[in-house]
């Protein structure tokens, strides 16, 4: 695609990504013309109990394979693990999309599985690694109240799945009035959503007065169960991106 094709130039687009993860996101929006205004909808706080977690990070060996399931898994996690002495060879990585894996490269995993497309659940385990997983001891790197469907469809094919869930999502605190107010005057012209936690904080947040500008604003989602849970909310406008990205958002 062209340079001339990516041009934002004057789009407001909304950023709902917690605040330590917006940046990338929004400087690309701006290197592209556009303007970048941050909301995150979700604050990243610890767990309410890290001893879980722990406890299977100190026992590493024991396992067959590790999956992680989003950049802020590996980013809560790959510290602890270094600090115990990192991976041991013996023990497979996994990364539900392209995001995660760069993050796992970014820490110095240069090795793990992955889907080619699809960067879901779904995808990941139709990857012939996991076409027979009986008796095999897989944990799962994850947030508190994450998807259960990965670890439920493991456990039914005779897998033994530890989770080690290493941070909680809360909705953040922010004052929408002025976010309003720029809706209003039309300077919001994209809203980029990466989970349904995300949208549905969003929606909380704007209440009645301003659930109707977020119907009416095209909405950029990562996923087909993201894209449906906005359908069903009443969004009209939804483009979906490959995978969660930056530049799959661009």
């Amino acid at each position: 695609m062209c340079e001339g094709s990516r041009s934002l130039s004057g789009l407001g687009v909304l950023v709902t990504r917690p605040e330590q993860q917006a940046g990338p996101l929004c400087q690309i929006i701006e290197q592209y013309g556009g303007i970048a205004i941050r909301c995150p909808t979700l604050r990243i706080a610890e767990p309410h109990d890290w001893t879980p977690a722990l406890a299977i990070f100190n026992r590493l060996a024991d396992y067959d394979l590790a999956i992680f399931t989003s950049v802020n898994a590996v980013d809560r996690a790959l510290p602890l693990i270094q600090e115990r002495g990192g991976f041991p060879s013996s023990l497979e990585i996994a990364a539900i999309g392209q995001a995660t894996a760069r993050a796992l490269e970014r820490q110095g995993v240069t090795h793990c599985l992955r889907p080619v497309q699809g960067f879901t659940s779904e995808a990941l385990l139709a990857l012939p690694r996991f076409q027979n997983v009986i008796g095999q001891r897989i944990i799962i790197v994850r947030g508190e109240g994450g998807r259960e469907w990965l670890a439920e469809t493991l456990t039914s094919q005779c897998a033994q799945v530890d989770c080690a869930e290493v941070y909680r999502r809360e909705r953040s605190s922010v004052d929408t009035g002025a976010l309003l107010e720029r809706w209003a005057c039309g300077e919001i012209g994209a809203v980029v959503i990466t989970s349904i936690e995300s949208l549905q904080n969003l929606f909380a947040m704007l209440g009645t007065a301003g659930q109707p500008y977020l119907r009416d604003t095209p909405l950029v989602v990562v996923s087909a169960r993201i894209r449906h849970r906005a359908a069903e909310q009443g969004c009209r406008h939804l483009l979906l991106a490959r995978e969660a990205s930056d530049e799959a958002i661009i």
